[in-house]
């Protein structure tokens, strides 16, 4: 039977590398009046559903036994080892003709074909960078975010067939992305986007409770060590990241942001749903310090050094609310 030969796709467009001037774009960029941040740490939930990325034990299946019979696949040489080289820098660069070796069953080589697939596979490697990274599609614009996220594909294509934690050198990218130099803030929003992701298919565990703490002597406080969640990331940012990110991921109202001073970012998934805390001044210190292994009071003289203002109370009570640690011991059984 003869299968009628596939039209191919559109190719790509030539799109002016230039920010679309998007609602959120503009509320984001040109300030106009004071966007006030809340007083405390606000969690801001977008709507995520995390699953654990652990089989339980009666969903484990061992490893098949090796087979017995010789196999029929030919050992890899250098010439597939090359073919397949050329192949997959062919599919995501278009400067570079259809690979050698391909033929149509005409015996022409299949031009047409091949950009029906080599369009599919960098539509579709943009498209798992649209889904991973919406803030940052929503600021610039569609079109702009797909031309940079093409060139973004054929400078680095995927090294695993799981695409989960593709583009996690985005931020780079961009950092060094000519056509978004005007836009500063922008890779510490696509690490903020990141985190999240990373967050959401990160081990579960189980976060500290109140009691976990009030269980502790107060002479005993400062000698405490907490192990982190293994969902937490902590982001620190030269810019107002966090009320980007929420603006543009609506879980904040769109308002223009006249304070662009930094912000610090806690990023955690304590239960189901993947959390974003903006921390205060000596918070990120405080946090960052518990995370590699000091005492609470080492933690706390880190923020009061960098922060004289440092509400140590408030960040005692952000340990449980956030649910950032999941584990308490004191210096000498750590």
């Amino acid at each position: 039977m003869r299968c009628s030969t596939p039209q191919p796709a559109a190719g790509p467009r030539e799109v002016t590398m230039t920010p679309v001037a998007t609602p959120a774009a503009k509320s984001a960029v040109r300030p106009a009046t004071r966007c006030e941040a809340p007083a405390t740490p606000l969690a801001l939930l977008p709507p995520l559903r995390p699953v654990s990325v652990h089989p339980s034990p009666t969903s484990f299946m061992p490893p098949a036994e090796p087979a017995t019979e010789p196999s029929c696949l030919p050992a890899p040489t250098s010439a597939a080892t090359a073919f397949q080289s050329g192949f997959a820098a062919a599919v995501t660069d278009l400067a570079l003709p259809v690979p050698k070796g391909l033929a149509a069953w005409t015996g022409n080589r299949p031009t047409r074909r091949f950009g029906v697939y080599r369009n599919n596979v960098r539509m579709g490697l943009t498209g798992a960078l649209a889904t991973r990274f919406p803030a940052t599609e929503a600021i610039v614009g569609p079109e702009f975010f797909s031309a940079m996220a093409e060139a973004f594909v054929a400078a680095h294509p995927p090294r695993s067939p799981l695409l989960l934690a593709y583009g996690d050198d985005f931020a780079g990218f961009v950092q060094g992305f000519v056509p978004a130099a005007g836009l500063a803030y922008l890779p510490d929003v696509i690490r903020l986007e990141a985190a999240r992701s990373r967050a959401y298919h990160a081990a579960d565990a189980k976060p500290l409770a109140a009691a976990d703490l009030a269980s502790v002597a107060p002479e005993r406080l400062a000698d405490l060590v907490l192990e982190p969640h293994p969902s937490l990331v902590l982001l620190r940012s030269a810019h107002p990241v966090v009320t980007l990110w929420a603006m543009n991921a609506g879980a904040l109202p769109l308002a223009p942001i006249t304070d662009w001073a930094g912000e610090d970012a806690l990023i955690v998934r304590p239960h189901m749903a993947v959390e974003v805390h903006r921390l205060p001044p000596g918070g990120a210190a405080f946090f960052a310090a518990l995370s590699t292994g000091q005492t609470l009071g080492e933690a706390a003289e880190a923020a009061f050094a960098q922060a004289p203002a440092f509400d140590l109370a408030a960040s005692l009570a952000a340990l449980i609310t956030t649910g950032a640690f999941v584990q308490r011991a004191f210096r000498e059984e750590a």
